[in-house]
């Protein structure tokens, strides 16, 4: 085989087993930003721990057979850049559909969820979700309610109990 297939074959290999590890991947549709844009994005993605790198479509549609996600190949139109992240499932939704909310060029084409193909809707709704840590912020305030009502209702027996013996 030639260098060149082999290089092929391995890129392919390293797209599908990215679509495998990644909790979520979204591919977008870059055309009309800036060098300066562009690097704004790739920055504030990397802040947030995802990948983002462009591949060729045909690249994609190999490792998308590969990874049994060729619902994907629909939206594998034009120029396609791909972010993925192996920790969060809301980054890279998250600041891809921030980032389009300032730069119109950017549209979010599609995406896959827990290895599963999500639509341009679900991709639009996880982004609304907080993040990791305000998902657990949220989690930990609702287990301290009870908690702090019951600490609120004891002080108000006790104020009110000592306004009777006063």
């Amino acid at each position: 085989m030639s260098k060149v297939i082999e290089q092929k074959q391995q890129v392919v290999s390293e797209i599908a087993d990215k679509f495998r590890n990644s909790k979520a991947a979204v591919l977008v549709d870059y055309r009309g930003l800036n060098v300066a844009a562009a690097t704004e994005l790739r920055a504030n993605l990397r802040e947030a721990g995802v990948d983002f790198k462009v591949y060729k479509n045909t690249m994609v549609r190999r490792a998308t057979a590969d990874a049994d996600l060729t619902e994907l190949d629909e939206v594998l139109v034009g120029p396609t850049a791909l972010a993925f992240s192996e920790e969060d499932v809301v980054a890279p939704a998250k600041v891809l559909n921030n980032f389009a909310k300032e730069h119109p060029n950017l549209e979010i084409k599609g995406g896959v969820v827990e290895g599963q193909v999500a639509t341009l809707e679900q991709i639009q709704e996880l982004a609304t979700l907080p993040d990791y840590e305000g998902l657990v912020a949220m989690f930990l305030s609702v287990l301290q309610a009870p908690v702090r009502n019951l600490a609120y209702a004891t002080q108000a027996i006790a104020d009110q109990k000592e306004e009777e013996s006063a």
